[in-house]
């Protein structure tokens, strides 16, 4: 039924669909609709039917005039209605009745409506800008608030309600809202003209921290590249230092070979040289022997 409501509202020929829910707003429109629709119908609607004096076999063309007013007053009313509301009313002998039928099991009596009034005059009053709320949806909530209260016949002066959303801004705005108390009259400012101003400067502050983010982005990146390319020249030098240490080890074990090698070669001359003098020396007793008998004998021959 909601969806038809919706969907009926759509034409101006034809009454906007009331099925029990949001009163408020169909009143409204329905209201509306029955004024544009011609003014002396909603008169009907709001005021009673108009009085005809004369014998049904009496009337005059005004008076036949009159009375199709009034059914047709009726009959838009039963038009905008669904079944269910219309059971509520179809009992109801004029269009005024109904509409105060309707009045009644919705808005309630006057006591109910007086505390549904207190109720939005308070949430008028404790009205907040919400932590990650746009400008357009808390202006959207605060227009559901005034139009609530405007319904019931409570009204506030444009000046009150600018300087009520300013209020409601939080401390982010501070310098914003400063600024446009500086330079406007709040009491002659539109709230249209407000919350164009306040929508710039939310624009305004979402490039802002775009254009931040991306400095942010930016300057990460760049400390991930030093980062890296630090990293590359300390794996090169490590690299360098490596090479180094196996060229003084490699030079180290070569002159270790060669001292080996220069041991050997002097331990294997040394050998030589000892027995080449034992040689020497074993040749030297040698030739003492022979010298030695060769004396013997030619002593013996002179004997």
């Amino acid at each position: 039924m909601a969806a038809q409501g919706h969907f009926e509202g759509q034409s101006v020929n034809r009454p906007p669909l009331f099925d029990g829910e949001d009163y408020t707003y169909w009143k409204t429109r329905i209201e509306f609709f029955l004024q544009g629709l011609d003014d002396q119908i909603w008169s009907i609607v709001e005021e009673g039917d108009l009085l005809v004096t004369n014998e049904k076999d009496k009337w005059t063309e005004d008076d036949k005039k009159k009375i199709s007013l009034n059914c047709k007053a009726k009959s838009i009313l039963c038009c905008a209605l669904s079944t269910k509301e219309f059971n509520c009313i179809s009992a109801c002998k004029s269009a005024m009745e109904m509409w105060e039928k309707l009045r009644i099991t919705y808005e309630g009596t006057d006591k109910v409506k007086e505390t549904r009034i207190d109720i939005l005059v308070t949430q008028y009053e404790r009205f907040q800008m919400q932590q990650g709320e746009s400008i357009t949806q808390m202006y959207n909530r605060f227009t559901n608030i005034t139009n609530g209260l405007t319904s019931r016949d409570k009204t506030y002066q444009m000046g009150d309600m600018v300087r009520k959303i300013l209020r409601s801004l939080p401390a982010s705005w501070t310098l914003k809202v400063t600024a446009i108390e500086e330079a406007n009259d709040l009491k002659i400012m539109s709230l249209k003209k407000l919350i164009g101003f306040l929508m710039a400067h939310e624009i305004n502050m979402e490039m802002l921290r775009e254009s931040s983010s991306r400095k942010k982005h930016s300057n990460a990146l760049k400390v991930e590249e030093d980062k890296s390319e630090e990293g590359s020249y300390n794996q090169e030098s490590m690299n360098i230092v490596e090479d180094e240490e196996a060229i003084r080890y490699k030079k180290k074990a070569m002159t270790a070979a060669w001292d080996n090698s220069s041991d050997s070669d002097s331990e294997s001359s040394s050998s030589n040289e000892e027995e080449e003098e034992e040689n020497l020396a074993f040749m030297a007793n040698i030739e003492d022997k022979v010298t030695s008998d060769s004396s013997f004998s030619s002593c013996n021959e002179s004997f």
